[in-house]
């Protein structure tokens, strides 16, 4: 990384970031998807600033020991190509902050917009009294839907003991530990016979092998067991088909993310009524399936 001696302003940083980003030829996704928020983001973590920061304090001068704290992390990102969240140990999803570290996947799920909906139209949300998170990691998507749907108890589920324990310091964080645990089990095997859920929502392992092969520095960081999914990358949904029946109530609904795993999930199921959902802020690859056209285990 070229001198920052004429860096003085937060302006300075993290222009200097973004130019330094690009040209390193660094990888987004984790939280931003360009440069220039990467580095306001990790600028603006390490001076203990809002990221909604006024304009006029851009121009700001950092002092000595800032500029020497700014400089690296910068440097950190460059050299390491951590996603920025394991730097600073904080993701945001559905506009709330989680803790993270290399036992988790950085969330970035468009089922935060179902969330904030309340998972209307699909669901009563006032009728919503157990949701299931399959496939946890740090609980992003199960306690922000406790956070949305406060008369509900909601179960955090992953095979990760180190995912969990993710969990259980967000769980903490939250103060939602009255209706949300931590619980460990391999999809469904594990899992109490006769839970039932109204909802199980999951955002799994959905990568097939050739998109692991190709994937950029930054996502190697994060856990193989929380991309990886096979040869299709369904090895995971097929088990979450074949066993939710078993855990949904009646009027239940499965929702799962598989992103670029779509194609492949309708050609294997092509006897389900998958409903594909959309999304006003972007993203796809998310079906919803009712309980009554799930097979029987």
């Amino acid at each position: 990384m070229e001198s920052t001696a004429q860096l003085f302003s937060i302006r300075d940083f993290v222009r200097f970031g973004a130019s330094q980003f690009r040209a390193a030829g660094l990888s987004f996704g984790h939280g931003t998807d360009n440069a220039f928020d990467e580095a306001a983001w990790l600028v603006l973590h390490t001076l203990h600033l809002p990221l909604d920061l006024p304009e006029s304090w851009w121009d700001a001068r950092l002092t000595d020991g800032e500029r020497q704290r700014v400089e690296a992390i910068l440097r950190e990102r460059l050299g390491t190509r951590k996603p920025a969240a394991y730097l600073t140990r904080e993701a945001w999803f559905a506009g709330l902050p989680f803790y993270v570290d290399e036992r988790v996947l950085v969330p970035r799920s468009p089922l935060a917009e179902l969330i904030a909906a309340g998972f209307e139209p699909w669901l009563d949300p006032d009728a919503v009294a157990r949701v299931m998170d399959l496939g946890t990691g740090g609980g992003c998507i199960g306690i922000a839907t406790a956070l949305a749907l406060p008369q509900a108890c909601v179960d955090l589920v992953d095979v990760s003991p180190g995912a969990l324990e993710v969990a259980r310091i967000n769980i903490e964080r939250h103060g939602v530990g009255e209706r949300v645990r931590a619980l460990q089990a391999d999809v469904f095997d594990g899992l109490e016979r006769g839970e039932r859920y109204d909802l199980i929502v999951s955002n799994p392992p959905y990568v097939d092998a050739e998109d692991m092969a190709a994937l950029p520095d930054e996502y190697r960081h994060e856990p193989e067991l929380g991309l990886a999914a096979g040869v299709d990358g369904l090895d995971i949904v097929r088990r979450m088909l074949a066993g939710a029946r078993e855990h949904l109530t009646d009027d239940g609904v499965l929702i799962v993310e598989v992103g670029n795993s779509q194609p492949a999930v309708e050609a294997a199921f092509p006897e389900l009524p998958l409903v594909w959902l959309e999304f006003e802020a972007g993203g796809h690859g998310v079906f919803l399936v009712h309980a009554r056209d799930l097979p029987a285990s």
